[in-house]
């Protein structure tokens, strides 16, 4: 039903590894590639987006790596997931699928619109306070958040 992206998956899975690692220089980019089977260049480029988005500060040199920038328990699965790919409906939904037309020709009454809001809410609702240290867990216990949202 729904799809998430490649980079919003990737994004995460190399989030989780950096906020995991013992390592105090931090992890290098073939590190991480290698650890998560990604290529470099993928690797490289999410990357660059979680530190321009403020979740990662990198080192240069032989002993830099890439480190998370303030604690697991700071960062938002939420910001990340919407940072790295979007909400599944905001409030300009209806502006980008108006089809042909300048605005949806149904932009009074619309059902569809009612569901993705649903959905949006639902998913905000899971995801509300949850943070990357509430996933570092293993599947279980991530699992056992399904039925105990993450509030804090």
């Amino acid at each position: 039903f729904m799809k998430f992206s490649t980079q919003e998956e990737y994004g995460l899975r190399l989030l989780l590894r950096i906020a995991k690692s013992d390592s105090s220089n931090g992890l290098t980019i073939p590190e991480l590639s290698e650890v998560e089977g990604l290529s470099a260049s993928n690797t490289a480029k999410i990357l660059r987006a979680l530190r321009l988005a403020g979740f990662i500060d990198s080192a240069r040199g032989q002993t830099g790596g890439y480190k998370l920038n303030q604690s697991a328990d700071k960062i938002l699965i939420s910001d990340v997931l919407t940072f790295l790919g979007g909400k599944l409906y905001e409030s300009n939904f209806c502006d980008l699928h108006a089809g042909v037309e300048n605005i949806c020709t149904n932009s009074i009454d619309c059902s569809i619109r009612s569901i993705w809001k649903t959905v949006q809410n639902v998913l905000d609702g899971v995801l509300i306070g949850c943070t990357l240290q509430d996933i570092i867990g293993n599947e279980e216990d991530v699992e056992a958040l399904a039925h105990h949202p993450c509030q804090h």
